[in-house]
């Protein structure tokens, strides 16, 4: 029997040993650069699956599927999966092993070979929902990317790493309250969904993984656009221990010009970044004072 045929009814979902044998088949070296740890545990997808509540109506989109594991724990409940893969080895196994392992749901199946980054179209249904195991060094960019491209998207559950997970899900006033979470923010309420060991994975990452779940919402209602918001949000924690008048002094044209517009918008300037919610950004940049 190969590898990529399952042995009991339940045994569709890849283990340990299932995922070593099909990396040794395909030559697929997990890579750093690519922040490659493969998740070789059915309960641990299963969960991530259940966390994101995805349902028989959703079409899931998967960024960094790898071997397939969670990929085929989607594809058991969700009505479409489309995954997108920057690896072109990684890229060529996967069809054959959901096909295998899962035939009935191979039409259901969708691939990309691309760069998330570079995304900006999907083949099948429009997305509603996105769920990820997101390479660790780019997974801000990747997530704030797909929300933006995709606003189909609903809910997104994505495990990252732990610190990442606390700075997205971070509130005003937390020390770790910075870009990332203000800009988390504009899209979707923002939460922790739990912790995932490092056992779960080959080869196991140094550090912890955390689960966030994002569901959208409208943006705050403002007259200034997701740009002009965000390049308040960049200048602010440019400089996180200034003052808002000194951290802005550059956005503004200078200190008293961005005193002038954080008195307009009803925030004081001695505040910093880190205790400003995104709808107060948005203020800030909807009273940018006009370039002389």
């Amino acid at each position: 029997m190969s590898s990529t045929e399952p042995t009991t009814p339940d045994s569709h979902l890849l283990g340990a040993a299932d995922i070593r044998e099909l990396a040794a088949a395909f030559g697929v070296k997990p890579t750093k650069q690519r922040g490659q740890n493969f998740v070789i545990d059915g309960n641990t997808v299963r969960r991530i699956v259940r966390a994101g509540g995805v349902t028989a109506e959703d079409a899931v989109v998967e960024v960094g599927p790898g071997l397939g594991s969670l990929t085929l724990a989607l594809l058991e409940v969700a009505r479409h999966v489309t995954a997108v893969e920057i690896d072109p080895l990684l890229a060529r196994h996967l069809p054959t092993t959901v096909a295998s392992r899962m035939p009935e749901k191979a039409d259901a199946f969708d691939l990309v070979l691309s760069d998330a980054m570079e995304v900006t179209e999907l083949p099948g249904p429009a997305p509603t929902a996105l769920v990820a195991n997101l390479p660790y060094n780019v997974a801000v960019p990747v997530l704030l990317h797909m929300l933006e491209t995709f606003p189909s998207i609903e809910r997104t559950l994505v495990m990252v790493q732990s610190e990442v997970a606390d700075r997205l899900a971070a509130k005003p006033g937390n020390k770790v309250y910075g870009v990332p979470s203000v800009k988390a923010n504009w899209y979707a309420e923002v939460k922790r969904a739990g912790a995932i060991g490092r056992n779960v994975f080959w080869p196991a990452p140094n550090v912890d993984s955390g689960l966030v779940s994002l569901i959208r919402r409208d943006p705050p209602k403002t007259a200034a656009s997701r740009r002009e918001v965000f390049a308040v949000v960049d200048a602010a924690f440019a400089q996180r221990r200034k003052t808002l008048r000194a951290a802005l002094a550059g956005w503004a044209g200078s200190p008293a010009a961005a005193e002038e517009a954080l008195h307009a918008a009803g925030i004081d300037h001695k505040l910093r970044g880190e205790m400003l919610t995104v709808e107060q950004f948005a203020a800030i940049a909807e009273h940018k004072p006009k370039a002389e």
